[in-house]
């Protein structure tokens, strides 16, 4: 149901009276009443074309750096909306769309990433993906199993409402499409994110803030989850190989396998969290998970390598660099103890940091989460997660970021299977929140930005 001007109005003072109970009162004005009114009667009415978009890039899913058939769709779609200047081919397959404003003002962009996963969707849906693409030189299904193709189609939904609003406008918006988000540390290349920041897409025009969502299976749908400062932890990838000289299992003695090195690695890594991290500083809590040990094929031959490998997830840039540090020491220690050699390489990623949310900002946005979800009841902050999220990457060049979850459980008041899961699905009219959020966030920002004098 469509809100009329004087609900939206008083919509908006509830959700910021909400705030203020949380602790969590906005620094700044919220956009006017009657503009953000509009926003959200347009954001409704787009629905069933976002439904359509999202179906469409859900049924065509393309790997990290090939989703050239998604771009060229975007595209196509922007080219059908007022005053939107489309540049196209960043790192790649990325997309950057400008919408000025009739006047002037601050600018915000507004990001969705586009790539999908090599996982095989198991549903029923009757747009279920059937797409093959290529991941490590084999042909592996694909899908979108993370629901970046909800993050599309929600983006696509809310430039054209913003587009609506142009004459309105007292500032610029940047629609920021993204590639590679799922490409992960271990592959030698950076993120998406990060490709398209040294290109230059948060320059010309400089941008003041960037915004993005995700959607997750939590219940309710139609939710939105926020959290100012830490939100997701950044990852490393470690691998160690160890080497030493093999034999025969029936004279263990006349050989110097690295098989016990590995063992008591993979146990020693374990105290580093528990033993020299400090998990009460900002962003403490940090994991350091072995995922992989390999070594010998045959029962009665001693190897003379062995292999483990594993992740770092960490929510401070201090722990993440003394868990490095740690992996280092006590692998070469261990293996040097055995008489054998470890060659250890963490990889970083390039763009997969702590994601940390501008609390200033964060919090001056709850208001227009209440607005886009119905009522400050429908808000909540969330505690840190440690999944990650190239997302930091934009956050990394100083300009304060945001990022919040949006609930989309299939499953009513239960949680629906994680992403990334094979049978992964999400509730198609949350993402109609979705483009209200991510309007209202946007009117938000301009007049915050306006009222500062900025």
């Amino acid at each position: 149901m469509k809100l009329r001007h004087h609900a939206c109005a008083f919509l908006l003072a509830a959700a910021f009276a909400g705030a203020h109970a949380q602790g969590a009162a906005p620094a700044t004005p919220a956009a006017p009443a009657s503009l953000l009114a509009q926003a959200l009667a347009l954001s409704d009415g787009v629905q069933p074309q976002v439904v359509e978009w999202r179906r469409h890039i859900h049924q065509n899913p393309e790997l990290a750096y090939q989703e050239t058939g998604t771009a060229k769709y975007i595209a196509q779609a922007l080219a059908g909306m007022p005053g939107v200047e489309i540049r196209t081919g960043i790192a790649g397959t990325g997309i950057k769309a400008v919408l000025r404003g009739a006047l002037p003002g601050p600018v915000v962009a507004l990001r969705a990433d586009m790539d999908a996963l090599p996982v095989e969707e198991r549903n029923d849906l009757p747009f279920r993906s059937t797409a093959k693409g290529d991941w490590l030189g084999k042909q592996v299904p694909v899908s979108h199993v993370c629901g970046h193709d909800t993050h599309v189609a929600m983006l696509l939904g809310a430039a054209r409402v913003l587009s609506s609003l142009r004459g309105q406008l007292a500032g610029t918006v940047v629609f920021i499409f993204q590639p590679a988000e799922e490409i992960g540390p271990g592959l030698g290349k950076s993120s998406g994110a990060m490709a398209m920041v040294r290109e230059g897409v948060l320059d010309n025009p400089k941008v003041d803030v960037v915004l993005g969502q995700h959607i997750s299976n939590q219940a309710p749908a139609g939710a939105i989850r926020y959290r100012p400062g830490p939100m997701l932890a950044s990852i490393d990838v470690f691998n160690i190989k160890f080497k030493g000289v093999g034999g025969h299992g029936a004279a263990p003695w006349a050989s110097n396998t690295p098989m016990l090195a590995a063992a008591e690695t993979v146990l020693g890594l374990q105290n580093i969290v528990s033993h020299r991290l400090n998990p009460t500083i900002d962003g403490g809590p940090t994991i350091v998970t072995t995922g992989m040990l390999q070594s010998g094929n045959r029962f009665n031959v001693l190897p003379e390598t062995a292999e483990i490998s594993g992740t770092i997830r960490a929510l401070s840039a201090t722990n993440q660099k003394i868990a490095q540090e740690e992996i280092r020491r006590r692998a070469t220690g261990i293996a040097a103890s055995y008489g054998v050699q470890a060659d250890v390489k963490i990889d970083s990623g390039d763009g997969y940091e702590v994601l940390v949310n501008d609390p200033q900002a964060t919090l001056s946005l709850v208001g227009a989460f209440g607005a886009a979800a119905g009522g400050a009841s429908k808000v909540s902050q969330m505690p840190a997660s440690m999944g990650s999220e190239d997302f930091g990457a934009f956050g990394s060049t100083g300009v304060p970021v945001v990022f919040w979850m949006l609930n989309a459980s299939p499953m009513g008041d239960k949680d629906g299977p994680v992403n990334h899961s094979p049978l992964f699905q999400v509730d198609e009219s949350a993402m109609r929140v979705g483009v209200r959020a991510l309007a209202a966030a946007t009117l938000s920002q301009l007049a915050s930005a306006k009222s500062a004098g900025r």
